[in-house]
């Protein structure tokens, strides 16, 4: 018998449906974010990974938050062909976990999908909806205590991008929804795929869903307010080559070291060089994360005395080496 060399040799895998749960006063971010990930990997692949679905509890006219709204053709009766939830968060999500129709269909779809995730406050529906009993999830930095406060038995973890407990993943605000997508990317059809969708988004890899919400650096210039040490430390952090001492900092203020250094400590709550050294940590953290230089030219950059001072303050606020720390946390090797 002749074969037939026009059929392939294995048949493509079926594609796997995302379905998007919307309600009124949902994000559209959170929506549009994700969606364009899942979007891109079908644009870029053979044969298209995923068919996109986007549900409500009513169909018909869904409002958004901001921006126009959306007509969704499909009720919750699609969840049940689902491979992945998603449920976007916005300031609708509470009226939205007081409807028992969408929390009823979320509960009975959370053991027959592969995946149920939220961005952002979406996790509050899943909470409603009991998915997250038992588990550990994030939502906006914002309102983790609200989230913690109404469900108690959730662990509430207040800093990462992302959470994974078994079938349940759960993201922090906004953006982090695109880094949540890209790990569901990277886990479906692999690095590659993600890292070119990464790229055309311009936006980092496969940010670690350990990664904090905000920098250090960040949160120090909020504490110190619209203070000058605001300003300092935003030169500090763009001139990290420098040698930074308590002499060189009182220069910067015009002040005395003394002066200089009781004042800082009110204004920031730590010491001049803890407050340096948690700058040089982020950045070098930053560095490891999403480039592939190696450890002295980031220990050089980040204006540590040595490879081996870089060393030890990791292994002190992290519990791990910075190669260990890179090996986890860090990108793969691009397919550039």
């Amino acid at each position: 018998m002749e074969k037939n060399t026009n059929t392939p040799p294995f048949p493509s895998p079926l594609p796997r449906r995302i379905v998007f749960v919307v309600y009124d006063g949902y994000q559209p971010l959170d929506l549009t974010g994700p969606m364009q990930v899942f979007a891109l990997a079908n644009r870029d692949s053979p044969a298209p990974p995923y068919v996109l679905t986007t549900v409500a509890a009513r169909p018909g006219r869904v409002r958004a938050s901001a921006g126009p709204d959306i007509f969704v053709e499909e009720g919750l009766e699609a969840i049940s062909a689902a491979d992945t939830i998603l449920i976007p968060g916005g300031p609708g999500v509470d009226a939205a976990c007081g409807d028992p129709t969408l929390t009823n269909a979320i509960a009975n779809a959370r053991n027959k999908v592969r995946r149920i995730c939220s961005v952002c406050t979406g996790a509050f529906l899943l909470a409603a909806a009991g998915v997250l009993d038992g588990r550990r999830a994030t939502t906006h930095w914002g309102r983790c205590d609200a989230l913690q406060a109404a469900y108690p038995n959730i662990t509430v973890e207040t800093t990462p991008i992302f959470v994974n407990d078994g079938n349940v993943w759960t993201s922090a605000g906004v953006t982090a929804g695109i880094d949540l997508a890209l790990a569901l990317v990277e886990s479906d059809v692999g690095y590659p795929v993600a890292a070119a969708i990464a790229r055309k988004l311009v936006v980092y890899l496969r940010r670690p869903g350990g990664q904090a919400q905000f920098s250090e650096t960040l949160l120090m210039q909020e504490s110190a307010g619209d203070t000058a040490f605001s300003s300092l430390m935003t030169k500090v952090a763009a001139s990290l080559h420098k040698r930074w001492g308590v002499e060189e900092l009182a220069a910067e203020m015009g002040q005395t070291p003394q002066t200089f250094q009781r004042r800082f400590r009110l204004a920031m709550g730590c010491s001049p060089y803890a407050a340096v050294q948690e700058v040089r940590i982020s950045r070098a953290r930053l560095m490891l994360e999403t480039t592939t230089s190696g450890l002295m030219l980031i220990a050089d950059r980040c204006g540590f005395t040595s490879e081996e001072q870089m060393r030890r303050l990791f292994q002190r606020k992290f519990g791990l080496p910075p190669k260990a720390f890179r090996s986890h946390f860090g990108r793969q090797q691009d397919d550039a």
